[in-house]
């Protein structure tokens, strides 16, 4: 029970440290606002905030739809291509050591300042984590149980869709669960190096004018953004794969 109200009362702890800390020691607030300017804040300009805080999250939710179009039929196509598999599997990995802020720039240049270029460069981050799971997911199936398909000579429709699919989705909804909490990470950077409208255009034109407390209250909206994804594939999670829940309930009554 305590547990539940942990993180709560370490989050209260330091916001009221925080506030102690700028008050006692009158930090300006261009420096470092204290946590009720940055509430106020978030009140007196809701109606702008929410508008870029809009923007933000429709290019994420666009990545995400655009990343998952992309990676479901790739980690099919590599789990029954071992072939596919060892020639794309490189490429991926490279993929990943190239910094985002290299990548950010050419997105603008071809796909230009408007939403397209925010898009993907979010559906590029979310990309790997979801096909790199789900793969992993396709793997790990029991052979017993891929014999058994086998025997029973189910086509690869149904082996994919009774066996492979169930068996995987603990492991997409993993991945998944990753790549949306990093999600708004690709579409503010996109926003930083070219863009008129969105959170993290927002704060690029409030750190030039030295509104620290603009900067912290659209990262309270990122951070609420990320939160609210999170809980969304939870919750998804739980509906689609519930029989991961029951082996829980039943592990903890025993």
């Amino acid at each position: 029970m305590i547990g539940r109200f942990l993180p709560t009362a370490a989050l209260l702890s330091l916001l009221l440290l925080w506030e102690a800390f700028c008050r006692l020691q009158e930090i300006p607030r261009f420096i470092l606002p204290a946590p009720s300017r940055i509430a106020v804040l978030l009140l007196t300009e809701a109606p702008l905030l929410l508008k870029h805080a809009a923007v933000t999250t429709s290019e994420i939710a666009l990545g995400i739809l655009f990343s998952l179009a992309a990676a479901l039929p790739l980690s099919i196509a590599m789990f029954f291509s071992p072939h596919l598999e060892r020639g794309l599997s490189p490429l991926l990995i490279a993929s990943q050591a190239i910094p985002v802020f290299a990548v950010a720039p050419l997105l603008v240049v071809w796909f230009g300042y408007g939403t397209t270029s925010k898009v993907v460069m979010a559906a590029l981050i979310i990309f790997f984590p979801v096909t790199v799971t789900l793969l992993q997911g396709f793997k790990s199936c029991d052979p017993g149980f891929r014999r058994l398909f086998f025997v029973m000579e189910a086509d690869f429709r149904r082996t994919l869709r009774f066996l492979y699919w169930p068996w995987a989705l603990p492991y997409f909804f993993a991945g998944l669960r990753v790549a949306v909490s990093v999600a708004a990470i690709g579409a503010v950077i996109g926003e930083w190096v070219g863009s008129l409208e969105g959170l993290g255009y927002l704060m690029m034109q409030a750190n030039a004018r030295l509104r620290v407390d603009m900067v912290f209250a659209c990262v309270v909206l990122l951070s609420c953004i990320g939160l609210l994804l999170w809980s969304g594939v939870s919750r998804l999670e739980a509906r689609c794969v519930r029989w991961t829940q029951d082996t829980k309930e039943f592990q903890t009554n025993k």
